[in-house]
C-alpha cells in the first residue's frame, strides 16, 4: 500500500499535465487559448493602455509563441539553470530565439575530391590535411540561414598542390559564426578562393587564426569578401607569414559597424578596394601605404550645395524636418531589418533568468555560448549598452518582455500611449516621394519612447525616452506613379545640442550640434511611444 501511495504521488503531476494539456487543446480547437503568453499580454494590454485604439500587430505577434505547457514547464526549468542549458534545443524551438547548433567534432579524412553544396552546420578538423593535389569545392555552403556555425580546423594542413574553393559561402545568413583555424598552414602550393564570402550577412564573426603561416607558393585570393554585411566582427591573427595574397572588394558595399582585425600580418599582400579604412586595424603590417593611399584612408567629404556631405553615411538615413512635406522627392535608406527573427520571452520565465553584466558566465552557460564565440561577444555587447550610464535627461531600459516595454513607456508617457512603426520595407534603399503628412500631436514638441533592437537570444529591445521631438506621419509614393506603396514614421529631434560633433547626422547634412534639427525615419521592428493624440 505505502509502494502503491508513492507510485501515485510520483504519477499525479503528470496526469495533471497531460489532462492540462488535452483540456487546452480542445480549448484551443474552439478559441484561442487563454493561457497561452499571448493570451496574457493581450489581457495586460486592455489592463495597462487607457484607451481603446487597436492593438499594434506588429508588436503583438512579437509575444513568445509557447503553448501554455511549455511556458508553464520551461519557467520551472528557468529556476534551474543547468536544467534550463541542458534542454536548450528544445526552449530555442518552442521560443523561437536564437541559438547556435552544436556542431560535433569530426576527424574525417577524405582521400578524394569533394564537392559540398548546399551544407550547412559541421565541423571539418583535420579535412584535407596532408592531401597531395586534388581540390574541394564549397558550393552555397551555409546559404540563407538564420545562423551558420562550421568549424575548419587543421584544414589543408601539410598539403601539397591542394586547391580549396569557398564559393557564395555563408551568403544571406544571420549571425554566422565561421572559424578557420591552423588553415592551411605549412603548405606547398595550392590555391584558396573566397569568392563572395559570407556576402549580405548580419553579425558575422569570422576568425582566421594562423591562417596560410608558413606556406610556400599557396595564393590565397579573397573576392568579394564580407561585402554588404551589418556589424559583427573579422579576425585575422597571425595570417600569411610567408605567402602572397589579394583582397579585393574586401568589406565593399554597405559595411555597418564591423571591426577587421588584421594582426601580424605579412609582407606581399595587397588590399584592393577596401573599405571604410577606419574600421580596420592593421597590427604590425609589414606593406607600407603610399601616400595616396594614406590619403584615400582620410574621411571623404565633397562639396554639395555648399554643404559637407559623407560618402560613408546612407543618403536619406538622415534629413531636415522641411523634406517632410507633399511633393518632396527624397532617397530612402535601406530600412529592412538585418536581425534575425526571434520573439520575446514570457514574463514569467525572464524574470528567472539573469541579466547583467556581472552573471555573464551564466548567461553564457545557459545558452552554450564560448568564451570566444560570436554568440558571447553580442550577449557581452549588449549588456554593455543596457548598463550603460544614461545621458542627460535620457530614460532608458532594456527590456526582453512586451509587458516591460509597456512598463516603461507609460512610466514616462502615462497610460494613453499609442506606438507606431513604418508599414513595411517598400521603397527602402530607392528615391520615394512624400504624400499626405501627419503631424502627431497637432505638430507640438514632446517626448517619445523610442525602441531599437538589440542582439542577443531572445528579443531584446532597448528603449529610451527621448526628450523634444516631432513625430510625423507620411505617405510614401512611387514617383513615377504617384502610387502609395508605403506608410512611413519618422522622428525629428529638435534639440541636438548634446549630440556628438562626429555624430553621423552632422557628417551627412553638414552642420553641428544645436544648430539644427536631424530627422530620421523609424526602421523595420523599430518602434516609437507617443500619447494618443
Amino acid at each position: 500500500m505505502h509502494k502503491f501511495n508513492n507510485l501515485t504521488h510520483t504519477l499525479t503531476p503528470i496526469l495533471i499535465l497531460i489532462f492540462s494539456s488535452i483540456n487546452v487543446f480542445l480549448v484551443a480547437g474552439a478559441a484561442e487559448d487563454p493561457f497561452t503568453p499571448k493570451a496574457y499580454l493581450i489581457r495586460y494590454w486592455n489592463k495597462q493602455i487607457s484607451n481603446d485604439l487597436p492593438k499594434p500587430s506588429f508588436l503583438i505577434e512579437k509575444a513568445s509563441p509557447m503553448t501554455a505547457v511549455q511556458s508553464a514547464a520551461f519557467s520551472k526549468l528557468a529556476g534551474d539553470q543547468n536544467a534550463l542549458s541542458t534542454n536548450l534545443p528544445s526552449f530555442c524551438s518552442a521560443g523561437n530565439l536564437l541559438c547556435f547548433p552544436e556542431v560535433g567534432p569530426s576527424l574525417e579524412k577524405h582521400s578524394g575530391d569533394v564537392n559540398f553544396k548546399e551544407y550547412s552546420e559541421k565541423n571539418f578538423t583535420n579535412y584535407g590535411s596532408g592531401r597531395l593535389g586534388g581540390s574541394d569545392s564549397f558550393k552555397n555552403y551555409s546559404n540563407d540561414g538564420n545562423e551558420a556555425l562550421n568549424t575548419f580546423r587543421r584544414y589543408s594542413r601539410d598539403s601539397v598542390g591542394h586547391g580549396d574553393k569557398f564559393s557564395t559561402y555563408a551568403r544571406n545568413t544571420n549571425v554566422p559564426d565561421q572559424s578557420f583555424n591552423t588553415y592551411g598552414t605549412k603548405a606547398t602550393g595550392g590555391t584558396g578562393d573566397f569568392t563572395a564570402y559570407a556576402q549580405d550577412v548580419n553579425v558575422p564573426t569570422m576568425r582566421f587564426t594562423s591562417y596560410s603561416d608558413d606556406v610556400n607558393g599557396r595564393v590565397q585570393t579573397f573576392k568579394s569578401y564580407s561585402e554588404n554585411a551589418n556589424a559583427g566582427d573579422q579576425s585575422f591573427a597571425s595570417y600569411g607569414k610567408h605567402g602572397t595574397d589579394t583582397f579585393s572588394g574586401y568589406g565593399g558595399g554597405t559595411v555597418n559597424n564591423q571591426k577587421f582585425g588584421f594582426k601580424t600580418y605579412g609582407v606581399n599582400n595587397t588590399f584592393k578596394d577596401y573599405a571604410d579604412k577606419k574600421r580596420a586595424t592593421f597590427a604590425t603590417y609589414a606593406a607600407r601605404a603610399t601616400a595616396a593611399e594614406l590619403e584615400e584612408m582620410k574621411m571623404e567629404k565633397k562639396t554639395a550645395s555648399g554643404k559637407g556631405v559623407n560618402k560613408w553615411i546612407e543618403p536619406g538615413k538622415f534629413f531636415r524636418e522641411s523634406m517632410l512635406k507633399s511633393g518632396t522627392i527624397m532617397p530612402m535608406p535601406d530600412i529592412r531589418d538585418k536581425m534575425p527573427k526571434r520573439s520575446f520571452l514570457p514574463r514569467v520565465i525572464l524574470s528567472k533568468l539573469p541579466f547583467s553584466s556581472s552573471k555573464i558566465g551564466d548567461l553564457k552557460r545557459i545558452f552554450h555560448a564560448g568564451d570566444e564565440s560570436g554568440m558571447a561577444k553580442f550577449i557581452t555587447n549588449s549588456l554593455n549598452e543596457c548598463e550603460r550610464k544614461p545621458s542627460a535627461g535620457e530614460s532608458k531600459r532594456c527590456v526582453g518582455s512586451v509587458e516591460d516595454m509597456i512598463d516603461f513607456a507609460t512610466s514616462v508617457l502615462g497610460r494613453n500611449v499609442v506606438v507606431r512603426t513604418t508599414d513595411n520595407t517598400n521603397g527602402s534603399g530607392k528615391t520615394v516621394k512624400i504624400g499626405a503628412v501627419k503631424k502627431i500631436n497637432g505638430g507640438k514638441i514632446t517626448k517619445s519612447v523610442s525602441c531599437h533592437q538589440s542582439l542577443f537570444p531572445y528579443l531584446l529591445y532597448y528603449c529610451h525616452s527621448v526628450p523634444k521631438v516631432r513625430v510625423y506621419e507620411a505617405d510614401l509614393l512611387d514617383p513615377n506613379t504617384g502610387s502609395k506603396i508605403n506608410h512611413g514614421v519618422a522622428i525629428c529631434h529638435i534639440d541636438t545640442s548634446a549630440w556628438s560633433a562626429t555624430h553621423g547626422a552632422f557628417l551627412s547634412l553638414g552642420s553641428e550640434p544645436g544648430k539644427i534639427e536631424v530627422c530620421h525615419w523609424i526602421f523595420e521592428n523599430d518602434m516609437t511611444w507617443a500619447v494618443a493624440d
